[in-house]
């Protein structure tokens, strides 16, 4: 196959990689905070999660509107139509996610009664009252589409290496 050399802009790559790092935290670290007694680590994790969800969630509201803006470079024509809309569904569900199951945790955090605090740097507002209830059963949506999120990131990455060390054509080293 051709190597092309399309690449995303530094910007594009730059909030990539750092939605990456993020993501690659904060899974594992909500995993474990919800299965380890409480305390002082539980309660660290609990803020490390939440605000990274924040974080997130501005991220992808800020990567949405530059990829609005400067799209990036359709796929190699080789690359087969199924292959491309699996691609933007994932895509799509991706940035989907990264919204939406975020603002869950908000509500069902708001719901469950504790304080967002953002890396100690300000309060996120309560936008429900508190309503035990509630916060159960969007917990349990949360986790749900984390789970999914989770597998849509394993079949993005074996996409992306597929293409890069089977395929060879480009589409890895585009965001590289």
């Amino acid at each position: 196959m051709t190597e092309r050399n399309e690449r995303y802009s530094l910007v594009a790559r730059s909030i990539h990689w750092l939605t990456v790092l993020l993501v690659l935290t904060m899974v594992p670290a909500g995993l474990v905070m919800i299965r380890i007694s409480g305390g002082p680590l539980q309660n660290q994790l609990f803020d490390y999660h939440r605000s990274v969800g924040v974080v997130l969630m501005i991220l992808t509201v800020i990567r949405l509107v530059y990829r609005l803006t400067h799209p990036p470079a359709p796929l190699p024509d080789e690359i087969p139509v199924w292959q491309q809309l699996a691609a933007k569904a994932t895509h799509v569900f991706l940035y989907l996610f990264l919204l939406v199951n975020p603002f869950i945790g908000w509500v069902a955090t708001s719901a469950y009664g504790a304080a967002i605090s953002v890396f100690g740097l300000f309060t996120m507002p309560a936008i429900v009252a508190k309503d035990r209830a509630l916060a159960d059963q969007l917990f349990e949506v949360h986790l749900v589409l984390g789970l999914l999120f989770t597998a849509a990131v394993l079949l993005h990455i074996a996409a992306a290496l597929y293409h890069g060390i089977i395929r060879r054509d480009g589409v890895l080293s585009r965001m590289l």
